[in-house]
């Protein structure tokens, strides 16, 4: 009788696998939605550059991700509440200037102090803090971004050149402890190809695609170590292109002291208001979360 039960536990894990559901990667963008009473506009944004903080994704994901790829936390992957899905960004710790080229294939972060949720591996290869919580920049790159969604159900129609191949450049990150910020200790597993999942970039081959899936090309893992810039963090209102506005949006917020900054793009003036600065993140959930009380919902965390 044990031998039998012993057998048919261990078949369990096998039986479970038939039910999960099979990836089929496909290009997202979707319309207007809401979560947690904030409503999120995606749009493809080829060219986009943003700061904020950075979570590690927790457990318990469902097995997709919200563009039908495989969810895996040893995956170089990252979330987006508005980008097109795929995307693929250049991710810095600006605490300690490492950065790496990740996949944005999932929705989120439902927290909107947060502006990514990345995989374990993602956090480990950046030396995340102890926290979990990092301060990022996550820039947006054409044309990798451009070859990521060609040929996916519901990409749109790009010409897109084939980019030559070339090597990849790195810099050796010293001993631990050689650069700024401290490291993320959560354990985090090795990546064997056999052991990824279908889907996954690590197991995408010209032949294993099967009906409705498409294509998932690695990523490279080398990581890159620029200057640190850690800057401070900010709780960014608005921006205004009349001054007035931007006026009216502070004068209503005075209790909490927001600042206008003044600023050029492309020739044009503009206008910030922003709450500011802190040095920790703390300070800067709780000024966010009074701003969001107050009814400005599309208020973010940002660093500069």
């Amino acid at each position: 009788m044990k031998r039998l039960l012993a057998l048919l536990l261990g078949l369990l894990p096998a039986a479970c696998n038939l039910h999960a559901p099979a990836p089929h990667p496909r290009y997202v963008l979707g319309k207007p939605y809401q979560a947690d009473g904030v409503w999120h506009y995606p749009r493809a944004r080829e060219d986009a550059v943003m700061t904020g903080l950075a979570a590690i994704a927790p457990s318990g994901h469902a097995p997709l991700t919200a563009n039908g790829e495989a969810f895996d936390q040893r995956a170089l992957a990252a979330s987006s509440r508005t980008l097109q899905l795929p995307a693929i960004a250049r991710l810095t710790n600006l605490a300690n200037g490492r950065q790496i080229e990740v996949r944005i294939n999932d929705r989120g972060p439902a927290n909107p102090a947060r502006l990514t949720l990345v995989t374990r591996r993602v956090a480990a290869l950046l030396g995340f803090p102890p926290s979990g919580v990092a301060r990022v920049r996550l820039r947006v790159l054409p044309g990798p971004s451009q070859r990521a969604a060609n040929g996916l159900a519901g990409a749109p129609h790009l010409a897109v050149a084939r980019a030559p191949v070339a090597a990849v450049v790195s810099m050796p990150l010293g001993p631990p402890g050689t650069n700024a910020g401290a490291t993320f200790s959560g354990p985090v597993p090795a990546l064997p190809a056999s052991a990824a999942p279908a889907g996954h970039p690590a197991t995408a081959d010209a032949g294993s695609a099967g009906a409705g899936a498409a294509l998932v090309p690695a990523l490279s893992p080398a990581v890159t170590q620029v200057a640190a810039a850690p800057g401070a963090l900010y709780v960014r209102l608005n921006t205004f292109t009349e001054y007035q506005y931007a006026a009216q949006l502070q004068a209503r917020l005075v209790g909490l002291h927001p600042a206008i900054v003044r600023s050029f793009s492309g020739g044009e003036e503009k206008f910030t208001v922003r709450i500011g600065p802190f040095a920790h993140v703390a300070p800067a959930d709780a000024a966010l979360g009074q701003v969001i009380r107050a009814g400005f919902p599309a208020a973010r965390i940002v660093v500069r």
